[in-house]
C-alpha cells in the first residue's frame, strides 16, 4: 500500500494595518487554510491563528477581534498562510 502524500504550501502577503483584517477574512473565505500567522515588519510573529475545517461562524469571532486590534496597532505586517 502506498502512503498518501499531501503537499503543504506556504504563502506570504505584505499588507498595511488597514488591509490586514480584510485580507484575513478573504483568506478564510477561500478555504483550505491550515494556519495564518501575522508578523510585524521586523519579522517577529505576533499571533498564530490555527484553522481547522470545522471552524466557521461564531468560532472565528474572537480571533478576528484580535486581528482587528492588531490592525489598529501595526503599520506594516506580513501574513503567512499555510495551506493543505
Amino acid at each position: 500500500m502506498k502512503a498518501k502524500t499531501t503537499k503543504k504550501t506556504e504563502e506570504s502577503f505584505s499588507v498595511n494595518g488597514e488591509e490586514l483584517l480584510k485580507k484575513i477574512k478573504e483568506l478564510i473565505r477561500e478555504g483550505n487554510i491550515r494556519e495564518i500567522s501575522i508578523e510585524n515588519k521586523e519579522g517577529k510573529t505576533i499571533v498564530v491563528l490555527p484553522l481547522s475545517v470545522g471552524v466557521v461562524g461564531a468560532a472565528l469571532l474572537p480571533p478576528l477581534a484580535i486581528v482587528g486590534t492588531l490592525a489598529a496597532l501595526l503599520t506594516e505586517c506580513t501574513i503567512r498562510v499555510k495551506r493543505k
